[in-house]
């Protein structure tokens, strides 16, 4: 990457751009709603189970003006959701600015492993063993989404639903590869412990993005 173009990227006037597309959230409190989904590429939590893994590598990802995405995403709708790779790599300031300019909604879904940033309307925090969350994060967080892969993976849910505030709407989600295995085990669970409520990955029912 140039040096000019470099320092755009960490000044967040330019960003990794993987993809972007207009779809229905398909996961968590805002499931079953259209939105712009901007996938910023970086990412060094490293989940073996992502389904992103393209994303990891920032390089891979032509860096783009922020303000050709926030132009881009308002054409298409008023909520934007920016997910990744892990988009608070990058500073979300002025991503944010330019959409709340224009009127728009603005979503984030991040593992909390970096500071955060930006100006959000809405946060879906996923946090990962491998590499916590910031601390700041948690009482921010509007939304705690645990992935469920095995049976530990309850306890460290409960871990992190301590560290979030009270409003904050909790969700058990399967991870999509070993869906029928953990899936009975989610429902007991939230059954037995009813502050939970289930996320499904419902677009990958839908067969859209």
């Amino acid at each position: 990457m140039q040096k000019s173009v470099e320092k755009l990227v960490n000044e967040g006037k330019m960003l990794p751009l993987m993809e972007e597309f207009y779809t229905i959230q398909g996961e968590g409190y805002h499931k079953g709603t259209a939105a712009y989904f901007v996938r910023i590429g970086g990412c060094d939590v490293g989940c073996h189970w992502c389904d992103v893994k393209e994303s990891w590598n920032a390089e891979l990802h032509p860096p783009t003006e922020t303000d050709v995405i926030v132009e881009n995403a308002v054409k298409y709708s008023d909520v934007v959701v920016v997910t990744g790779g892990e988009p608070l790599t990058w500073d979300m300031t002025l991503l944010t600015k330019g959409l709340k300019d224009k009127g728009a909604k603005t979503h984030i879904e991040t593992s909390g492993a970096y500071p955060l940033t930006g100006d959000w309307d809405w946060i879906c925090l996923s946090p990962k063993k491998v590499k916590l969350p910031t601390q700041d994060i948690y009482p921010k967080a509007d939304e705690l989404k645990c992935i469920v892969y095995n049976k530990s993976d309850f306890a460290f849910a409960e871990e992190q639903a301590k560290q979030v505030s009270s409003e904050c709407v909790l969700y058990l989600q399967p991870e999509w590869s070993v869906r029928d295995k953990v899936i009975p085990m989610i429902v007991d669970y939230v059954m037995e412990n009813p502050k939970w409520k289930v996320s499904l990955q419902t677009h990958k029912y839908l067969n859209i993005p």
